[in-house]
């Protein structure tokens, strides 16, 4: 039989793309588990499974998730079956156990390690859910349901032997019992590629063309939701506006009516639900929705950029703030735990109160007003970006970890 790593995300590749590629590029055996619509990777065998149902009807509400969970689980069991069937027999299996893949494989495969992923263990109280009390309505129900995500995950964390990370503070989501065995491994950005550079004239939708030295502001918010602050955001543009007549605001993400939290209500999304009343005090000509961009474009508004602003809830931290902070940009975020682990204020960026309108407003003319101000910041948040969040150092730490478990990956 063969040995080497075998890769489980519901999404495959996921998170592991590039530890994936290096494993392949290193002439390690590579193989994968997925679901249906996984995108794949070259060199890697994939094996796709498809659920055939849904969860039953008369499930308790509490247990419909981790009904769903093993299901993906029974599934992915199926897969690996096969696998080895094909005489496959992993040395090592890491895995994403976010959706219950991984809950069964011991089963089928009980001498490989497991090394699992862990983007986010959900808490009731005091995390995500009851942080805003703009939607938070007391309802103890709701944090109930929350810890309920949990059950197939912890049972897949409990058999890991080693877990990762990506940050500190999603380290620090998990149990105690778990953290002994968790490393902190940031899969990184490629910080070559995504770096400081002369910014170029911008092209909108409607034939205007922003130039280079134009006070520009920028927000990335993938799902246009308030878990990355898109209701502060919007409250802070009426004064900025207003006080910085030159200044344009460029926000890029897709229109939805949820995202990682609550669906806005009655059937709208999130953007009408907060911008719409703001509209008599914002000029519209100023503000461009960007929608979802090509990479690329992303880039080039961060390069454009005078200010980012990047909020979140205590949640997973996003790409977008350690991109932005490669391409050199004076970044505005929340003084959240997540933010916390990337940003220092007044060292390589600025952390405002999550809550603080007024305060953001402030920053954002201040940044508009005086861009050379923050030429230290942004030189900071470069050096952040590489020493802490790079593709390179993120990779040699998974290969590192692996040699560990008895995998044979040559360094480069």
């Amino acid at each position: 039989m063969s040995a080497g790593v075998l890769f489980v995300h519901n999404n495959f590749p996921g998170q592991f793309r590039d530890l994936a590629a290096a494993l392949v590029m290193r002439g390690v055996s590579v193989f994968a588990i997925g679901g249906e619509h996984s995108p794949g990777l070259p060199g890697v065998e994939l094996v796709r499974y498809r659920v055939a149902r849904g969860t039953g009807k008369d499930v308790f509400p509490l247990a419909i998730r981790a009904e769903a969970d093993l299901l993906r689980g029974r599934h992915a069991l199926n897969a690996a079956r096969w696998l080895k069937e094909q005489g496959h027999a992993p040395k090592v299996i890491i895995g994403h156990p976010g959706w219950g893949e991984t809950s069964l494989l011991s089963h089928v495969f009980p001498d490989a390690k497991q090394i699992l992923f862990s983007e986010f263990y959900y808490h009731g109280a005091g995390s995500d859910i009851d942080f805003d009390p703009e939607f938070w309505s007391g309802d103890e129900e709701a944090l109930i349901r929350g810890k309920a995500k949990n059950p197939v995950m912890a049972m897949a964390l409990a058999e890991a032997d080693a877990i990762v990370a990506p940050t500190e503070f999603q380290a620090s989501r998990l149990p105690k019992a778990l953290r002994e065995r968790t490393r902190v491994i940031h899969e990184g950005i490629d910080v070559e590629a995504i770096r400081p550079g002369p910014a170029e004239p911008f092209a909108l939708a409607d034939g205007r063309v922003l130039a280079p030295g134009t006070p520009v502001v920028t927000h990335v918010n993938n799902q246009m939701e308030p878990m990355r602050g898109l209701h502060i955001f919007a409250r802070a543009l009426p004064r900025l506006l207003a006080e910085v007549p030159e200044a344009q605001v460029l926000i890029i993400g897709e229109e939805k009516t949820r995202g990682y939290g609550a669906e806005a209500p009655g059937g709208r999304t999130w953007k009408q639900t907060f911008f719409e009343p703001l509209a008599p005090q914002l000029d519209a000509s100023r503000v461009h929705f960007l929608g979802k961009v090509p990479h690329a474009r992303m880039l080039a508004a961060l390069r454009l950029s005078t200010a980012h602003v990047y909020y979140t809830y205590p949640f997973v931290l996003s790409w977008s703030i350690v991109e932005a902070m490669a391409s050199g940009c004076y970044v505005i975020g929340s003084d959240t735990g997540p933010v916390q682990d990337a940003v220092q204020d007044r060292v390589n960026g600025r952390l405002l109160p999550f809550f603080d309108v007024d305060a953001l407003s402030q920053a954002l003319i201040g940044a508009c007003r005086d861009p050379q101000a923050s030429a230290a910041l942004r030189t900071a948040a470069r050096e952040t970006a590489v020493a802490s969040f790079s593709r390179a150092k993120g990779r040699a730490a998974w290969i590192a970890l692996l040699r560990e478990f008895g995998v044979e990956a040559p360094a480069a």
